[in-house]
């Protein structure tokens, strides 16, 4: 839905469902709602999650023709796919496996190359796209310098790839999409400064030429394709629990050149580390139930001098709550962005706010999407229906307009 300069959505990823009969079926279910209940005379956006699986199945026959004549009886239109989690992402142990495959295969870069086509086909005229995607790989898969390097480089070439891709796409269609990178804690791009080293070392440098020689176009034109169709897609979840200001991000990405091609709404839970063992002990009966099986949930721990230290997922952080010896955690655990206070726990939705309102003095990025796709995996006394808790999530991000 259009508030303005921006176009609203949330993430298909909330649904369950990998193949596209089940992808369909839940637009089906909560589309047309939500539509009567905030755009009943407008145009109404959807962000879409397609699985590996789905978007073989949507590009066979006739099923994409299909999917365009629903969109337009029912006054919808397509901006944004999620093209993050390539496999199953609901009802099964995902954890880091949601990487998989990285950048640097070609299951990834085909996959990726599908969504490309899917989009240019469902995106309105005169509107950019973006798919935002995973931040090359996972970290802690690569226990040695070498093989992270040769990770980054291969990655960069299938990058180059894509962005060959796109300027297709845009010569033969007019449609701008770009490829959005998603930084999360102990992603290969877990942070701002790792995304913008990955553009100066190697995405700029080495892609560039690379796109150069492939084209037969100068360095500098090549760059300027590459910074067209690759950009970042800013979860706000995940950069408030590496403790980015989103003042200092928006500031460092420009001077680098960097455009966000997506904003994804979405709050992480932040726990100030008492000095009290009775503290900690409240603090650690809270979060227990936090601790789930299905997602990671990376924590970073911010000491008093400023330096950061991050476990890979809460299960291994709770066992060292009583002795942590930093001030604050922050939890990689997409909450409802509509409540602020958890008891003893808290979110980061100031950090929402503060974004919201730098976009309204700047329109820097037209596209968003609201993100919380932990309902089935919440605290029992969290979960609520999932519609109403949809219409929730829209409200509050309305008022913040």
């Amino acid at each position: 839905m259009k508030i303005g300069d921006f176009h609203l959505t949330y993430c298909g990823n909330i649904h369950p469902g990998e193949h596209w009969p089940d992808v369909f079926s839940n637009l089906k279910n909560y589309i047309p709602l939500l539509k009567s209940q905030f755009a009943p005379h407008d145009s109404f956006g959807i962000g879409l999650r397609l699985a590996n699986p789905a978007s073989e199945e949507l590009l066979q026959k006739n099923q994409l023709d299909l999917f365009k004549e629903w969109l337009n009886q029912n006054d919808l239109y397509v901006f944004t796919l999620n093209g993050f989690p390539y496999g199953e992402f609901h009802r099964r142990i995902v954890k880091e496996t949601v990487y998989a495959p990285d950048w640097s295969t070609e299951k990834r870069l085909k996959y990726t190359i599908r969504l490309a086509k899917i989009l240019a086909a469902l995106l309105p005229e005169e509107m950019d796209g973006s798919i935002s995607t995973s931040p090359i790989s996972y970290k802690p898969w690569f226990k040695n310098s070498d093989d992270r390097h040769a990770c980054l480089d291969q990655s960069c070439l299938h990058l180059i790839q894509m962005v060959m891709e796109l300027i297709n796409i845009e010569n033969k269609s007019g449609k701008w999409i770009h490829l959005d990178l998603e930084p999360e804690p102990n992603g290969m791009l877990g942070n701002s400064t790792e995304l913008i080293d990955f553009f100066q070392e190697r995405l700029l440098p080495k892609g560039g030429t690379r796109l150069s020689s492939l084209l037969g176009i100068s360095l500098t034109k090549a760059r300027e394709f590459i910074l067209r169709h690759i950009g970042l897609c800013y979860d706000t979840c995940h950069f408030a629990v590496s403790f980015e200001n989103p003042t200092d991000v928006l500031e460092r990405l420009r001077q680098a050149g960097i455009h966000i091609g997506k904003v994804q709404i979405s709050a992480a839970l932040k726990l100030k580390l008492r000095d009290s063992e009775e503290s900690r002990q409240v603090a650690l009966k809270r979060l227990k139930p936090f601790a789930e099986s299905t997602y990671l949930h990376q924590v970073i721990e911010k000491k008093p001098d400023g330096s950061h230290h991050t476990y890979s997922d809460l299960t291994e952080a709770l066992p060292s709550l009583q002795e942590a010896s930093g001030n604050e955690w922050r939890i990689h655990f997409h909450v409802p962005v509509f409540v602020e206070d958890y008891q003893t726990v808290m979110s980061t939705q100031e950090d929402i706010k503060t974004l919201l309102r730098l976009l309204k003095e700047n329109p820097f990025c037209p596209l968003l999407e609201i993100e919380t796709y932990t309902w089935e995996v919440l605290p029992e006394e969290m979960k609520k229906d999932l519609s109403a808790s949809i219409q929730r999530e829209y409200d509050w991000v309305l008022k913040q307009f």
